[in-house]
């Protein structure tokens, strides 16, 4: 059976071997336990072996060495004796001696029953794998490093840069003062107060410069640290203190000490405990990166969650416009007949009658005249002509007979050999050759000469073409659509036109109206070129509430179809989320008034709710709109500046029976 010693101070408890060695007490640095308490004297006491017995032996103190309360001289001890130095009390207690670790209270509770240190670490090291919460992990790893050794205090210390493990951070600093103490335990389990003012900044320091362990069996005699006075202002004896290893630096430290027992740790320890340390950086980085994933997780939810949210809502408006889009498919399939008029928008009045007219002419191979504003879409009727035609399969050739000057415009039109004039490198095939078995489209044909106009009537006359600077002439089998935004019928009687010429183009005629004359057009035109405008921005397609289609309803668009589309351009790049009047050019703000609904808001003054205000007032207004369009439902749709769809469906919601 041998001796220990439970030594309390502070409200702290350790643990003092009682060696063979007389253990001395005082104030004076070369004592066995040094006690900084002004009651205590620098040689105070001594506790000795004689024979197989203990004695207390006070050294003359001033205010004497108490054995059980009782001020003594001397005094034989037995187990359960308490001895008092000043403020620090004594209690004699035996133990077996493998039981090193007794009454710590760590997760080790006996240590000398696992069968020695290396089956205590691999205890230790399981229980540590276990724990993947980072704040109980590490105060696990300093109770457990305490226990491996048997020290009386330990400290964690990690960088403070984000704190480092927690973060991430694996390179740490040099410089302790940027470092924190996240956890200070004693050996009973119990946090320690004011962790920074309690442990060696200094030896903290040196250990992270140097990058390597320190251990120390009596701090205050050791060289190594004869300048830090930490360790004299703490009292320091044995110190252990070991680098928790990082991918590229010092990830953190351990630190462990004993400031009452000089020679607490040993070798082996210090062994042991770096053993312990690269354990415990691998459960730190393990611990990290299941937080990490913990915390990408709940975010990957409340996106998921959102995403659901969005992806219902977003599920609810596509069906809703599917079966709008199925009606309106549905209704302009009965409207425009058999053919492809995929590219070409409208379900006006107007455009009825130019879908009647396309229909009867698609099948023919004969010249087509078509006669439109510009911007009222003439090339894209022309293509429509072609796609449907005979042809479909030849090449489809376009010249704007306004751009280019008659000399030009020949070169283009009917090719020239090199050298036919300056400039002329090479052969040149014309546009009538490359239209060869196709379809040829000239824009504005009532923009050119009256020479260039005898050349073109000589091809429809004889089906052939002679080469600028040539003689040989071609045969070509062409299909000729022109177009013009002028009145030929005018200028064929003015003379600036040539008859012949016109009779031979205008053998079939498709008149466009004006973008003004096709206001239920309008919001359907307006969304197809708003969203071909946002895709080649790249950017979002604001939405058109019912005001901004009211104004672009009411405005009268002397720029026809090409002045929308560049409205819309204007929209997609101002707009933010849902276009505003104030968003709109001026010129349409400027030309587009209010519209005049009939009744008043008096008659809806007195109701409790506003949402039956605004409802009587739109069912009134609806009401009185079908009334001045004598029951038309564009009309009225038109004054209303909604789509006729939507106001079908207004008189569904408020049951108002149609109008004859």
């Amino acid at each position: 059976m041998s001796m220990h010693w439970k030594v309390i101070e502070d409200n702290t408890q350790r643990t003092l071997d009682m060696g063979s060695e007389p253990l001395t007490i005082g104030r004076a640095l070369g004592n066995s336990l040094q006690v900084q308490d002004t009651l205590v004297s620098r040689e105070h006491s001594r506790i000795e072996w004689r024979g197989e017995d203990l004695w207390v032996v006070d050294l003359g103190s001033s205010n004497g060495t108490r054995v059980n309360g009782s001020r003594v001289d001397r005094q034989q001890l037995r187990l359960g004796d308490e001895v008092a130095v000043g403020s620090v009390r004594l209690i004699l207690e035996g133990q077996t001696d493998g039981d090193r670790a007794a009454g710590l209270g760590t997760v080790i509770e006996d240590v000398s029953s696992q069968g020695g240190d290396l089956a205590v670490f691999a205890r230790l090291t399981r229980e540590l794998a276990r724990e993947t919460d980072l704040g109980p992990l590490l105060r696990q790893i300093v109770d457990s490093a305490i226990a491996l050794v048997g020290s009386e205090r330990g400290f964690l210390m990690l960088a403070d840069k984000d704190q480092a493990v927690a973060q991430g951070d694996e390179a740490g600093s040099s410089d302790p003062t940027k470092w924190q103490v996240h956890v200070a335990r004693n050996f009973n389990q119990e946090d320690i107060p004011v962790p920074r003012t309690r442990v060696s900044m200094g030896i903290m320091g040196k250990v992270i410069e140097e990058g390597s362990a320190l251990l120390t069996v009596d701090a205050g005699q050791d060289e190594r640290l004869i300048n830090m006075a930490s360790v004299e202002d703490l009292r320091l004896r044995s110190v252990l203190c070991v680098p928790i290893p990082g991918e590229a630096r010092i990830r953190g430290l351990i630190y462990l000490d004993n400031r009452m027992q000089m020679g607490a740790f040993e070798a082996r320890d210090l062994e042991l405990a770096g053993l312990f340390a690269a354990q415990a950086s691998v459960a730190i980085r393990t611990a990290r990166l299941i937080t990490r994933l913990r915390e990408q997780n709940q975010r990957l939810e409340v996106s998921r969650k959102a995403i659901e949210s969005l992806n219902e809502q977003l599920g609810r408006k596509v069906r809703d416009r599917e079966g709008e889009l199925a009606v309106a498919r549905k209704e302009l399939g009965r409207e425009r007949g058999r053919h492809d008029h995929s590219g070409i928008i409208g379900s006006s009045d107007a455009m009825k009658k130019v879908f009647d007219q396309l229909e009867r002419i698609m099948d023919s191979e004969l010249p087509v005249m078509i006669i439109g504003e510009s911007g009222t879409g003439k090339e894209l009727i022309a293509r429509a002509i072609c796609r449907n035609s005979p042809r479909k399969k030849g090449s489809f050739v376009s010249e704007n007979c306004a751009a280019l000057p008659d000399s030009l415009l020949e070169s283009e039109l009917f090719g020239h050999v090199r050298g036919a004039f300056t400039g002329a490198y090479k052969n040149k095939r014309g546009l009538l050759e490359q239209a060869h078995g196709g379809t040829l489209f000239l824009d504005e044909v009532g923009d050119m000469s009256p020479e260039m106009q005898k050349k073109i009537l000589r091809v429809l006359q004889e089906g052939e073409v002679r080469l600028v600077g040539s003689d040989k002439v071609l045969k070509v089998d062409v299909r000729i659509l022109a177009a013009s935004n002028r009145d030929l019928e005018a200028m064929v009687s003015e003379g600036s036109f040539r008859e012949d010429l016109y009779y031979r183009l205008a053998v079939l005629r498709v008149d466009l109206p004006p973008l003004r004359e096709r206001g239920d057009d309008i919001p359907l035109l307006a969304e197809s070129l708003l969203g071909r405008a946002s895709r080649e921005a790249g950017l979002p397609a604001p939405g058109l509430p019912h005001e901004v289609l009211a104004a672009l309803a009411r405005h009268n668009w002397p720029g026809n179809v090409r002045e929308l589309e560049n409205e819309m351009r204007r929209l997609v790049v101002l707009a933010q989320g849902v276009a505003r009047l104030d968003d709109l050019s001026s010129g349409i703000l400027r030309n587009s008034g209010t519209p005049h609904l009939t009744g008043s808001l008096e008659s809806t003054q007195d109701a409790g709710d506003i949402k039956l205000a605004v409802a009587d007032l739109e069912r009134r207004s609806i009401e009185s709109a079908l009334t001045q369009a004598k029951g038309n439902k564009s009309q009225a749709a038109r004054a209303l500046g909604i789509s006729r769809f939507a106001l079908q469906r207004k008189l569904e919601k408020y049951g108002i029976p149609a109008q004859k």
